[in-house]
Parts: C-alpha cells; sequence; structure tokens
C-alpha cells in the first residue's frame, strides 16, 4: 500500500496556516479537494447548503463506509507553532487549538488508503470522505445529516486528536444555541431615565433568571451564555439594544428543547419586567452520540494492532518543555481520552501519564454506557448511521482544549506522527469491514438496538440555515 505521509503532512500544515473559522474553511476545504481530485476521487461541493462542505467518493458497491473530516479552527488561539510559550501569529487570531487540521488531514489518509485497499484486493464496496465544516458552533454535521448525506452510508469512522490513545463509548450531549436580542428605548440616563426602556436590564434580567432556573434542572443539563451586545460604553444612555447568546446542553435533543422553551419563557419574562422587545434567533443544534460496541470494538482491534508512534529525543523534550506548561493530574484526567473508562482503570491511566511527557499505551476498551460532558455534532451522524470514534495521542498529556498550547503542538512532528497513525487506525478498520461485511450489518443490528427503531430528527429546524457569522448586533 501506497505510503502517504509526505503529503498528509503537507495538508496538515496547510490546514494549520489557514486557521479558518466554521463555515470560512475555503483554502482548507480546496487543500483538501485538490489532492482528492488528484487521486481520482470523485468530488461532490458544495454540499447541504454550506460552501465548504464536499463529499469525495472512490470505488463502488457495499459496504459503503463514511470517514468524517473535519478542518475549522477556533477564534482567539492565534499561536505560533512549535513554541512553548505564548507567541500569537501576527496575521491571524485564529488557531488550531482543537486538532481539526490533524482530523481532517488523517481522515484523507485514511480514505486514500482504503481506496487501495480496495482496487489492489479487487473487492467490491465504497469509501466516502465527508469533509464536515463547522464542527465548533456551527454544527456542521446536522446540516449533513438533514440533507440526507449520510443515508447511504452503511457505517461511518472518525477520530479526534487528544493527549492519549483509546476508544470513545458512552455519549455526548446534544445541545442547542440561540441569540436573545432585546430593544428598547434610548433616553438621558440623568434627565428622563423615565422615558427609557432599558435592552441592558432585560439581559441581565434574563442572565439572572437563568441562574436561578439552574437549582430545578437535571445535574447533567448545562447552561453557558455570553453577552454579544451590551447596548454602548455610554452609562449616561439608557442602552436600546443589548443581545446574549445561549448554548444549552443535556443528555439528548429532547431534554434540550424542552429546557431551551423554559429558557425562551425566562427571556419573554425579562422582556415584558423592562417592557422591551424579544426576538430569539435560533442558530444551531447538535444530537447526543448513539455508541456502536460493535464499531468501537473494531477501532480498538486496529488500534492495539497499528503500531504506536516511536519517539526521538528531540521530540520528548520538546514535549517536556509543554509539560511545563500544562497541568498534571488534573488536566490529564479530564482528556477525553479517558473520560469514558471505568474509575480503576481510568485511576491508572492517569498515574501512568502523569509520569510520561507523550502517551506510549492504548487505553483498555469496554462498551460502557456514560455521560460525557461536552458536545460533538458526530452525534447527528451517529442517529443516521452507525458510528464511531477514537482519540490518538498527539499532544502531551493533559494539554487543555481549545488553548494556545494545543495550537502551538499542532506542528510539531510529535503531533503528525499522532496523525499518521490515526489514519493508519482508521484505514485499518475500513479494510477489515471490506474484508468482512458482516461486521458492518452486525453494526447495524446494534445501531438499531441503541436508537429503538426512532428515526432521526434533525434538531436544526427546517428553515433555519448555517449561520457565516454571528448575527448582526442592532444598530
Amino acid at each position: 500500500m501506497k505510503d502517504y505521509s509526505k503529503q498528509l503532512m503537507e495538508l496538515s500544515q496547510t490546514i494549520w496556516e489557514a486557521s479558518e473559522l466554521k463555515f470560512r474553511e475555503f483554502r482548507s476545504a480546496d487543500a483538501i479537494c485538490q489532492l482528492l481530485c488528484q487521486e481520482q476521487f470523485a468530488v461532490r461541493r458544495p454540499v447541504a447548503g454550506m460552501e465548504t462542505a464536499f463529499t469525495a467518493t472512490a470505488g463502488s458497491g457495499h459496504p459503503v463506509i463514511g470517514i468524517l473530516a473535519e478542518f475549522d479552527a477556533l477564534d482567539g488561539l492565534s499561536q505560533a507553532g512549535g513554541v512553548p510559550h505564548p507567541q500569537p501569529r501576527p496575521e491571524t487570531t485564529c488557531g488550531h487549538g482543537c486538532g481539526h487540521h490533524l482530523l481532517g488531514a488523517a481522515a484523507v489518509g485514511a480514505a486514500l488508503m482504503a481506496r487501495d485497499y480496495l482496487a489492489e484486493n479487487n473487492l467490491p464496496g465504497t469509501v466516502v470522505l465527508l469533509g464536515c465544516p463547522g464542527e465548533e458552533g456551527g454544527s456542521g454535521k446536522a446540516y449533513m445529516a438533514r440533507a440526507g448525506l449520510f443515508d447511504e452510508l452503511d457505517i461511518a469512522l472518525t477520530w479526534h486528536p487528544g493527549g492519549a490513545n483509546a476508544v470513545l463509548t458512552g455519549s455526548m450531549q446534544a445541545n442547542c444555541q440561540a441569540y436573545f436580542s432585546f430593544r428598547g428605548q434610548a433616553s438621558h440616563a440623568a434627565a428622563t431615565p423615565h422615558l427609557g426602556r432599558s435592552a441592558l436590564d432585560a439581559v441581565e434580567l434574563m442572565d439572572v433568571g437563568v441562574n436561578y432556573l439552574r437549582e430545578h434542572m437535571e445535574p447533567t443539563d448545562r447552561i453557558h451564555y455570553a453577552i454579544t451586545d451590551t447596548g454602548g460604553v455610554s452609562p449616561n444612555v439608557v442602552q436600546s439594544h443589548a443581545q446574549v447568546v445561549y448554548l444549552i446542553r443535556s443528555t439528548d435533543s429532547e431534554k434540550v428543547e424542552k429546557l431551551y422553551q423554559r429558557v425562551c419563557k425566562i427571556a419573554q419574562g425579562a422582556a415584558l419586567m423592562t417592557e422591551t422587545q424579544l426576538t430569539i434567533q435560533f442558530d444551531k443544534g447538535c444530537s447526543n452520540i448513539l455508541s456502536n460496541p460493535v464499531l468501537e470494538q473494531l477501532l480498538y482491534e486496529s488500534m492495539q494492532k497499528i503500531p504506536l508512534p516511536e519517539y526521538t529525543e528531540p521530540e520528548r523534550q520538546l514535549a517536556a518543555a509543554f509539560c511545563s506548561q500544562v497541568g498534571g493530574a488534573q488536566e490529564i484526567a479530564s482528556d477525553i481520552a479517558l473520560t469514558g473508562l471505568p474509575a480503576t482503570v481510568r485511576k491508572r491511566m492517569i498515574e501512568h501519564l502523569s509520569k510520561m511527557v507523550l502517551a506510549d499505551t492504548v487505553a483498555p476498551w469496554e462498551h460502557l454506557e456514560v455521560d460525557i460532558a461536552g458536545s460533538s455534532d458526530v452525534g447527528d451522524c451517529s442517529h443516521v448511521v452507525p458510528t464511531a470514534e477514537f482519540v490518538a495521542g498527539c499532544f502531551v498529556p493533559g494539554t487543555p482544549g481549545h488553548s494556545w498550547q494545543m495550537t502551538a503542538q499542532g506542528t510539531t512532528s510529535f503531533a503528525q506522527k499522532g496523525m499518521l497513525y490515526a489514519a493508519q487506525v482508521l484505514a485499518d478498520a475500513a479494510c477489515h469491514v471490506f474484508k468482512n461485511p458482516a461486521v458492518a450489518e452486525s453494526a447495524r443490528q446494534a445501531f438499531w438496538e441503541q436508537s429503538d427503531g426512532k428515526p432521526y430528527h434533525c434538531p436544526i429546524p427546517p428553515e433555519v440555515q448555517p449561520h457565516i457569522t454571528i448575527p448582526e448586533q442592532p444598530a
């Protein structure tokens, strides 16, 4: 099988340098599509109403295996690569603080290797790389699921960079996000305050009301907010406009919807109390993850089969420099790779990784029905087709997600070695299914058991389209 290491490392670097936000990943999507076109994949773009979403297909017949690729960055995480201290890049405010440049490149590599396996062994089967934009705050896969792009797949596989090596099990939270905009009446705050109606008061009252709601929701529920418009910086003006965005999470979409309606009622109450006008703009949503024990075991066996990366002494020294910039056992315990492990296994893994600068083992796998804090739009794919995901060690254990430390490590050779390992694991798992199609059938049976036969319902209303930018603030 052809070695694609050079192309994948160059691709990951190109995406890292571009560091593009949700639904604006034009250079990144172009780079991926150009490589796949050169490799004779049939590329379709745009899809699902997103210019940076695409599919790339090779082969024919069943099984049809989808490999999910992400490539969006985050704002506020600009950082020079390979530098173990804060050093923003002057050309951008954005950075790959979640490793999606590695995620996307490895997915491409897996698709290429799986395609080669089909050709070399003259087997039926189709590999589909799905370019999924806007995972960070955009729920791109939910729009793709709504458009039916996962309907023809037999299984879907993906991965995520982290500080350890493990198969993900259990579920992550569903969520939704909405903007609450209040419009009042401006007035002189000293001379004629009685003529004013403060939109900022409405935002603050809403925030107070939601904070009281926290006592009366399930322990697994989460509500976050950010004030995106305070109405200006002059305190002697009654603010005529203000806006707050809320992100609401629960264990499934039905619970999210009920919690969202309660938040909306609080907003309406705030508007009544302040005699302001309220506008609610639903932004996005994503589903909880349906786990699949059959595919989890498939990935675990591939993770054990593929040799883990070996690191040079200079790589270990650079990793050690980053170790001094991240926390210890508490931060390692928060790594997504460890969150679904049984308590005793998790404790042993934390103790082991606390002594390491880079992960050197695969965490034991056991299928568990656990709820993991945080969300991923992979959940929407998992409600349509059997889906599984693993984490590969690309960063120093304990590196916090969405941090400058993660952005900085993203260009290192040890991160790229983790990316190449992930590509081989994904490819090996896909090839095993191509050789043994019964695995896909077993995964489908497990999928029906997990979903109770319920059809997928997109958490994003049909009239809502991807938001390229934050909604404009009132003038």
